[in-house]
């Protein structure tokens, strides 16, 4: 497969009919998890099948003081707390219908929506850098919500000091290229100036190069991720859902959260959406706490 069409912002909408059809045969193919629901082990303080309960492994202050930030930010609940960085890293390797000729005899880091676990965590990423909301800091700071950052340095440049608030925080910031363009549209030079001059930024203002990465609309082909591994990239990985501050968008035929999903969203306000991060966030963060996920960092299990 040459080229991999995927969902972003002012895309097609994921459970929309025009889905490419690598995207289509994905689904068919499935990512609900490695293990059936009964394997599955719920977040902390969280009975299986039941809704939001207290965090178990919190000391009573730690958690009246996250119950006061949930109420603070109008939460349904606490959210949960994840477990404990996995010992033993999952294997991590491109989803079927996913992969670029030469996936595996070149090593190219896999392009993956899901990341093997038996946890109920999801991956919450958010992409680009427009919108910087200082009110979006606070909320997560207080929530203690891990999320990880791909940014586009045409977006960011005007406030990097935004983002270093957040990796001092520790959130991880990564690759999402220079000027955020159709990289399959690109040759292969242009596509490596777009990841590695991303990749020269970030270790110049952030203090290190990262090996994440994700292409823009989660277009990419094997020129992609062979100049992308040329740039240091280890893994770039896409999404399960996406959501937005007024819905949910799915990959899968069910509908649903999945361990190990990684979810989408975007820096965006009032400018492009009816609402701002923070109701983005509680958006997000009432339902994963429903359904009884916890919010893990990404890069703790890579």
């Amino acid at each position: 497969m040459r080229a991999v069409v995927q969902n972003d912002k002012n895309r097609v909408p994921l459970a929309g009919a025009a889905l490419a059809a690598v995207a289509a045969v994905a689904v068919v193919s499935g990512c609900a998890g490695p293990a059936g629901e009964s394997e599955v082990r719920p977040a902390a303080g969280q009975q299986a099948h039941r809704a939001a309960a207290p965090d178990s492994h919190a000391a009573p202050d730690d958690h009246a003081a996250l119950a006061a930030a949930a109420r603070r930010w109008g939460l349904d609940a606490v959210p949960l707390r994840p477990p404990a960085p996995p010992k033993h890293k999952p294997r991590i390797t491109a989803r079927d219908g996913f992969e670029v000729d030469g996936q595996v005899e070149d090593d190219l880091p896999p392009v993956f929506t899901t990341v093997p676990t038996k946890e109920k965590v999801v991956f919450l990423t958010i992409d680009d850098g427009a919108e910087k909301d200082p009110a979006f800091l606070r909320m997560m700071s207080e929530l203690r919500i891990p999320y990880t950052a791909f940014l586009s340095n045409y977006l960011v440049k005007d406030d990097y000091g935004y983002f270093r608030r957040m990796q001092a925080e520790g959130h991880t910031l990564n690759n999402h290229t220079l000027t955020h363009p159709y990289l399959p549209g690109l040759t292969y030079d242009e596509q490596k100036h777009e990841i590695c001059g991303m990749q020269d930024i970030m270790k110049r203002q952030f203090g290190k190069a990262p090996t994440v990465f994700r292409p823009p609309y989660g277009n990419y082909n094997g020129d992609t991720l062979r100049a992308a591994k040329t740039c240091g990239i280890k893994y770039a990985p896409i999404w399960d859902e996406e959501v937005y501050v007024d819905h949910w968008e799915y990959r899968e035929w069910d509908r649903g959260l999945h361990p190990g999903d990684i979810v989408l969203t975007h820096f965006r306000g009032r400018d492009d959406w009816d609402g701002t991060m923070v109701d983005d966030m509680r958006r997000f963060l009432n339902k994963v706490t429903r359904d009884g996920y916890a919010v893990a960092r990404l890069e703790d299990y890579l």
